[in-house]
């Protein structure tokens, strides 16, 4: 699903998105959202980013899944007592 996105850009680059578009006969969504792709692409390989480190790092925990589901189930059942007459 798009979303939409407000930003003020200089009148420079609304023109070229526009002659950018019109030359490769597309649409300026295209062209802007390819640039960001291109752009992202750059940064990740200059800077050695690694999304998925970044982004889904939950996993990556120092307690084992047996411990995490032991705190989990305590926490429950202790919320669950406070309802018992």
């Amino acid at each position: 699903m798009d979303k939409i996105l407000s930003s003020r850009i200089d009148e420079a680059i609304i023109k070229k998105i526009g002659l950018l578009a019109q030359k490769l006969n597309t649409t300026k969504k295209f062209i802007i959202e390819n640039a960001i792709r291109e752009y992202s692409q750059k940064v990740e390989e200059d800077h050695k980013i690694d999304i998925l480190e970044q982004t889904f790092g939950a996993w990556q925990r120092t307690e084992t899944p047996a411990e995490t589901v032991k705190q989990v189930r305590d926490v429950f059942r202790k919320s669950m007592e406070r309802h018992k007459p």
